[in-house]
């Protein structure tokens, strides 16, 4: 719940966060995957699970995760990690998901495709969900304003939310049909993607949404953190502690901070780095 989408520390109720978007995942997959006919379950599972191994503050965290772990970070092979190695249930090590399930969140992004239509739904309703509500937050925010939304594609997909969702999810339905394959239609995905060039445009990289200071602020944080634990292991968390013989310090100080969210991460550092005034 309070780790970035794509506003970082939003100030009011209304803007996604990594939960939110989740669940909008997941309603998408289901829609899809029951009017395809496919395994809703599967695909309900690989949708909550598909974003776990997100970090504090989004994609730029994880970009600044991956430039100081040695062996670098992505989000989709930290959620794989989450639930075979890192979530445990009693003795057990993992959730002891289906081979299906840690294929969908491993390969829900990435250059390699899913081997299951329902990983394949998951795939595409990620895409579907993110590029409109974050149209809607952008609208909300006035980073963007309804004009600034190329017109081509406001004609084809649709010029509010509700219609670009569903003209999106029935022309994956139509297309997916007999196709032995979950598709999308050249023209809607055609347009999709520019809609999501836009987006990265105007505002996953807008000065506007993302700081240059505050960006600097986050990558400050997550290398002192990183740097902290790794020189120190005996402060992380007993339950952190206790894996570094099977995984190694840096291991153990990458998994902890990938885990924590915006505002544990944020207190965490205040309270290490700075100097608390006297009583």
């Amino acid at each position: 719940m309070h780790k970035t989408q794509v506003f970082l520390a939003p100030e009011g109720d209304h803007f996604r966060t990594r939960l939110t978007h989740t669940l909008e995942v997941s309603q998408i997959a289901r829609t899809i995957a029951r009017s395809t006919g496919m395994n809703e379950d599967l695909t309900e599972a690989i949708a909550m699970g598909h974003d776990l191994g997100h970090t504090p503050f989004g994609h730029n965290g994880e970009d600044f995760l991956d430039e100081r772990h040695e062996k670098g970070f992505k989000h989709n092979i930290q959620g794989l990690r989450v639930v075979e190695v890192l979530e445990n249930h009693g003795t057990l090590t993992g959730m002891n998901l289906t081979a299906e399930v840690k294929d969908g969140i491993l390969n829900h992004t990435g250059c390699d495709t899913p081997f299951t239509p329902e990983g394949r739904i998951v795939r595409f309703s990620d895409r579907i969900a993110y590029i409109n509500h974050d149209i809607d937050d952008a609208l909300r925010s006035g980073v963007i304003r309804e004009k600034d939304l190329p017109p081509d594609c406001v004609k084809v997909l649709g010029s509010d939310h509700r219609n670009r969702i569903n003209n999106l999810v029935s022309d994956l339905v139509r297309n997916s049909d007999g196709a032995g394959n979950i598709v999308m239609s050249e023209e809607k995905q055609f347009y999709m993607n520019k809609l999501r060039d836009f987006m990265f445009e105007n505002v996953y990289h807008s000065k506007k949404v993302k700081r240059d200071e505050e960006l600097n602020k986050i990558k400050s944080m997550i290398f002192s953190l990183y740097d902290y634990f790794e020189s120190d292991p005996e402060k992380l968390p007993k339950e952190w502690r206790n894996r570094i013989p099977l995984y190694g310090v840096q291991e153990v100080v990458k998994d902890h901070i990938a885990g924590m969210t915006d505002r544990y991460a944020v207190n965490l550092f205040m309270e290490i780095f700075v100097p608390k005034s006297w009583k």
